[in-house]
């Protein structure tokens, strides 16, 4: 069986959709049609050796359509070693996007991972990780979902390897600043060899230090391989800072040891060892810190990924067999017991029990499953033991989409990093340059003055940071996603997070999102001489038969109040009427007036029983038993039990909510009375929705679009914010922009809360980042002491360095407490 997707031309409403998949089901060899309105594209499974894809496209082609074949275009995310901040991410991204052949590229300095989309037949993926590999950077294996725990792995390995670099450096760098600075602090005496005294021993006090400041120098070797390959490449980055700074400190250093050698002792208060020294211990402390914590931004990732199984339970020729989850196929049988995990998506065949699935759905609630239903993969089995046919496995299940969902979109970037992306280009060169032109003009100003100049230098060069600006974005992003799937929130990308922040309109459609999308019997009315128990059993009866909705809902509360059904002897459906039965003892008439009155049946006293529930958008269902009324049974699409809480959260964030249904005015206004909405828009058919959304957007209004099936994708599309419901159609789920897993309005105020504090977290990020910058910079260059205020030391500067971007990462973290507000106000949202 070959599936193929093509992209399609032409189509205008939902009923061309209806219309290419009602045409290629009647080719031979066609398995499954699936048309998707909103993005234009044809998915169909069909039998190769009964089918060519030629005939499929002559097929569309002849109703007034075109199918196209799309470009064949693969998308890796390849993780890279070596990358040290934004100005090596954008380097990446630079040189990829130049590549003949890649479409797409985005480098992400927070996950450390580049996502790009390329023509396999211009350029080979070999050919995309050479092009890394030239410009100083490890491209490293191509991760899947199964190779988590390796990525762990080598995660924890770098930590460690960094903690032991920073040990390492430490212990030579703290002698080695006790040795240059105890001479120097005249208020305290501190302990010191005499043999060490500078104004004594000056050479041997100098080589004690130059001996101390090469190990160091050496165990941050990477700092001067990547930093000057770089800067030789024209592209210098935070290492090159780093690396020319020390190297100045280190260099003029040396130089002053050969000048001791000689004999000129007083170069011996020139020596600045320390500072290159104490700067790579430092910076190398701030990697560690910030290594843990971006690991710690991915923690939602690495628990969806640690929810699935090892092993699975199959049974073959009647024996139960274990093996690796991988080795699932379609169509196992799949056993598991009380208390084991879902290994696979699938179908119970046999047996009764409850699945605990908060872990994807956020539902806390575990929900009863028996033959028919469907289990999900990584969801517990809490009570009974259940035998399922698998349906999907490996990167097809539930579990596999929502985690390569989140990962898409911790991987995307929001329109709000754009001004640190441009930054981020031009920042080391510019920094490089004013660390220049503060050196010479304080050169110049102190009338040669090399010490004084090159602490200007090195301290502009040192304390300039670009990792702060690069993780500002995608750290928040990545925890604010992440958060969002802890909390049965899916949301696809960066834009979309930003967006949801300014919506100011929700349009909510009706059926199966405000109610349940299933009619429910509300009330049973008998007239005299029959109890509701006797009338809702002799209508089920009746209806067993009934393909309608509305007698559907009649059997189905019948059974759940346990009633005693009778099999019908003879049964008719009336179209656009309702049924007729005979049953051993009756004949039942159930169905709308006209069919009341067709057969001279006056239901009159109960006439205002029936125009009270039309008030209340409920349908009444009058029954009739050998020619006399019996009663009425009132069926409505019932609003679901959050519905009115919801609506009530949204309206006091400030929001305009609007409901929106195909309905009559009358049932539409019953129905927005019961929940609190006073703009409705009734009458509306499918294909209008999206024209009703565009309308509100022409009135200046960011309209979010909260729907559930595939009449209202086109809706979902239009919206500057299409949100769907988990429970619905494939189709309304790939055209939305967010999902909600739990299909729970209350999840609609979550997502917009979390989108607000996402970026409330994201601009507190580049405040901080440019802030940072923009003050750090000048004092490092000597703004303060040309006004008579302090010099800052290099050694300082790299500690400030450091700290600015753990601060970021510690303040991206604070969003792993977000916890949605419950009876929240507009202030407290936007404060």
């Amino acid at each position: 069986m070959e599936k193929k997707t093509m992209l399609l031309h032409g189509m205008t409403c939902a009923a061309c959709a209806q219309r290419i998949e009602k045409t290629l089901r009647k080719l031979p060899g066609i398995a499954q049609v699936n048309v998707n309105l909103a993005s234009e594209k044809l998915f169909v499974d069909y039998d190769e050796e009964a089918l060519t894809p030629a005939e499929i496209r002559d097929a569309v082609a002849k109703i007034g359509y075109e199918a196209v074949e799309p470009p064949i275009v693969q998308t890796v995310t390849i993780p890279i070693g070596g990358m040290t901040c934004a100005a090596c991410s954008t380097r990446v991204e630079k040189a990829l996007h130049k590549l003949e052949g890649v479409t797409a590229a985005s480098v992400n300095l927070a996950t450390e991972k580049a996502q790009v989309t390329y023509d396999p037949q211009s350029i080979r993926l070999s050919g995309v990780r050479e092009a890394i590999t030239k410009l100083g950077y490890q491209p490293l294996t191509v991760q899947k979902h199964g190779e988590a725990d390796a990525a762990r792995v080598r995660k924890q390995q770098e930590i460690r390897n960094l903690w032991m670099k920073f040990i390492f450096a430490a212990v030579f760098s703290f002698p080695l600043l006790y040795i240059a600075m105890a001479p120097m602090i005249g208020f305290v005496r501190l302990p010191f060899p005499a043999s060490l005294e500078p104004m004594r021993y000056p050479l041997l006090f100098s080589l004690v230090q130059l001996m101390l400041v090469l190990p160091v120098m050496g165990i941050g070797y990477q700092f001067y391989t990547i930093g000057f390959r770089a800067l030789w490449q024209r592209s210098p980055n935070m290492d090159s800072l780093i690396a020319v700074g020390t190297s100045a400190a280190f260099l003029y250093s040396l130089y002053n040891v050969f000048q001791i050698a000689a004999g000129h002792f007083a170069a011996v208060d020139a020596l600045y060892f320390e500072t290159a020294g104490v700067i790579i211990t430092l910076i190398l402390l701030g990697k560690t810190l910030e290594a843990v914590s971006k690991g710690r931004t991915g923690d939602a990732i690495k628990k969806l990924m640690g929810l699935a199984p090892k092993t699975a339970t199959i049974l073959q020729n009647g024996a139960e067999i274990e093996i690796p989850i991988e080795e699932v196929e379609i169509g196992d049988t799949v056993l598991v017991r009380p208390g084991g995990k879902i290994p696979v998506d699938g179908l119970v065949l046999e047996g009764h029990t409850a699945i605990d699935e908060s872990m994807l759905t956020g539902e806390s609630m575990p929900v009863d499953k028996h033959a028919g239903d469907t289990v999900y993969a990584a969801s517990i089995n809490t009570t009974g033991t259940v035998r399922f046919r698998a349906q999907k496995v490996g990167e097809d299940t539930a579990l596999a989409q929502i985690i390569r969902l989140v990962e898409d979109a911790q991987g995307s970037k929001a329109p709000i990093a754009k001004l640190a992306d441009v930054v981020s280009g031009f920042f080391v060169p510019v920094v490089v340059a004013i660390a220049l032109l503060a050196g010479i003009a304080w050169f110049i100003g102190t009338g040669g003055d090399v010490t004084f100049s090159l602490t200007i230098f090195i301290s502009v060069l040192v304390i300039a940071c670009p990792c702060a600006l690069g993780l500002a974005t995608p750290t928040a992003i990545m925890v604010g996603t992440g958060k969002g799937a802890e909390h049965g929130i899916l949301v696809k990308g960066g834009e979309a997070l930003e967006t949801a922040h300014k919506i100011d309109t929700i349009v909510l459609d009706k059926t199966g999102t405000i109610t349940k999308g299933k009619p429910t019997v509300t009330d049973v009315i008998p007239v005299e001489g029959y109890d509701a128990n006797t009338l809702l059993a002799m209508a089920a009866s009746a209806e067993i038969g009934s393909e309608h909705p509305l007698g559907q809902a009649i059997v189905a509360q019948a059974r759940e109040r346990g009633l005693a059904l009778e099999q019908a002897i003879a049964f008719t459906a009336i179209t656009g009427r309702g049924i007729q039965a005979t049953l051993q003892a009756q004949t039942i008439l159930a169905g709308n007036r006209k069919l009341m009155d067709e057969n001279g049946l006056s239901f009159a006293t109960l006439q205002e029983v029936t125009n009270a529930l039309a008030e209340e958008g409920k349908t009444p269902m009058f029954i009739a038993v050998d020619g006399k009324p019996a009663g009425i049974i009132a069926v409505a699409d019932v609003v679901k039990p959050s519905s009115q809480e919801a609506i009530q959260r949204l309206q006091n964030m400030g929001l305009q909510v609007v409901m929106i249904t195909g309905d009559n005015e009358r049932t539409a206004a019953a129905i927005a009375r019961k929940v609190g909405i006073t703009h409705v828009l009734a009458e509306v058919l499918p294909q209008d929705k999206a024209s009703e959304v565009k309308k509100l957007q022409a009135q200046g209004r960011k309209v979010a679009m909260v729907g559930d099936g595939i009449n209202d994708a086109p809706a979902l599309a239009q919206a500057d914010i299409g949100i769907a419901i988990g429970s619905g159609t494939d189709v309304a789920i790939e055209s939305a922009d967010i999902v909600l897993m739990r299909s729970d309005l209350l999840d609609v105020p979550t997502a917009i809360q979390l989108s607000k504090r996402t970026i409330r977290n994201i601009k507190q990020n580049l405040f901080w980042a440019f802030g940072y910058n923009v003050i750090g910079i000048p004092i490092a260059a000597g703004v303060l002491h040309l006004f008579g205020g302090p010099l800052l030391n290099p050694m300082f500067a790299a500690a400030a360095m450091s700290l600015s971007s753990v601060s970021v990462l510690t303040n991206a973290l604070r969003l792993k407490r977000f916890k949605p507000t419950m009876k929240s106000t507009k202030t407290s949202e936007e404060g």
